[in-house]
């Protein structure tokens, strides 16, 4: 068993903030008009892809030791000079005095998220539960709008499908280090999901189900065949977020995840 320390917690950290910093470095690709910018800031990533999109945050703040006042100044400055609320994704691992930092800078609580993990052995298989007539495979090149619509209606009851979440979705559909998957229900397409891989570590991201598809082992189906993949590529730990008590929680857990740590979200209006 694998102990949660800091060292671990920088890998998991890290591999999402490269997620978003991928997002974001697609989006510039593909839309060159679209607002993007990213920095390296008080130990994290910074990244700004749109004024209300979930990707505009910062990452891993505090992971690599002390920071000073300037740096949070200077992070402040990322988001304020680009019309967005600054919002941080705060690991329970850096110093505790970091938090009355931020709570001194007006920043308060936004939500929390569970961070699971779960190592991954060679030779080892992952059987989807429950899942019989569900087929997953990787997209085609061409399915970047599917793939998008898909799972941003699949998240449409808790985030309304805003221009910003389809740029979003579709930046992680093009990252590099990826995968999308589709599930599909006797033909028809069910739900969607993605996967990265970096350093050894794989980060599920993105999985959602259609409402007319759901208790049909949609995402039992988009999980094995995720963690396959990462096993595929040499990765030794699996991560996922979620909402504590939530479905896609429990999912996660029935694959032999286990709670990280609690990750809180702190924001501060822009002014």
């Amino acid at each position: 068993m694998q102990f949660v320390d800091l060292d671990l917690a920088r890998r998991l950290e890290m591999a999402e903030a490269a997620a978003g910093l991928e997002c974001a470095k697609a989006l510039q690709r593909t839309r060159p008009d679209f607002p993007v910018a990213f920095e390296e800031i008080a130990g994290g990533s910074a990244v700004f892809a749109g004024i209300d999109s979930p990707v505009t945050q910062a990452i891993g703040v505090g992971l690599n030791g002390a920071v000073a006042d300037e740096e949070l100044d200077r992070l402040e400055e990322f988001f304020r000079t680009r019309g967005a609320s600054a919002a941080i994704e705060l690991c329970p691992l850096v110093e505790m005095s970091l938090y009355e930092r931020f709570a001194k800078r007006d920043f308060r609580l936004l939500e929390v998220s569970n961070v699971l993990f779960r190592d991954l052995d060679a030779g080892e298989t992952f059987t989807k539960k429950n899942a019989d007539g569900v087929v997953v495979r990787a997209t085609t090149d061409d399915e970047a709008k599917l793939w998008t619509r898909t799972v941003s209606q699949g998240f449409a009851e808790q985030y309304p499908v805003t221009e910003a979440m389809l740029e979003v979705m579709e930046g992680f559909f093009h990252r590099e280090s990826a995968c999308s998957m589709l599930a599909l229900v006797d033909g028809e397409v069910a739900g969607g999901a993605a996967v990265a891989a970096r350093e050894g570590v794989c980060g599920l991201f993105g999985a959602s189900t259609l409402p007319a598809f759901r208790r049909r082992g949609v995402q039992s189906a988009l999980l094995a065949a995720r963690l396959a993949w990462a096993l595929d590529r040499g990765c030794g730990v699996a991560c996922s977020i979620a909402q504590p008590g939530s479905i896609s929680h429990r999912n996660i857990e029935r694959f032999g995840f286990r709670v990280a740590y609690t990750r809180t979200k702190l924001i501060r209006a822009c002014s």
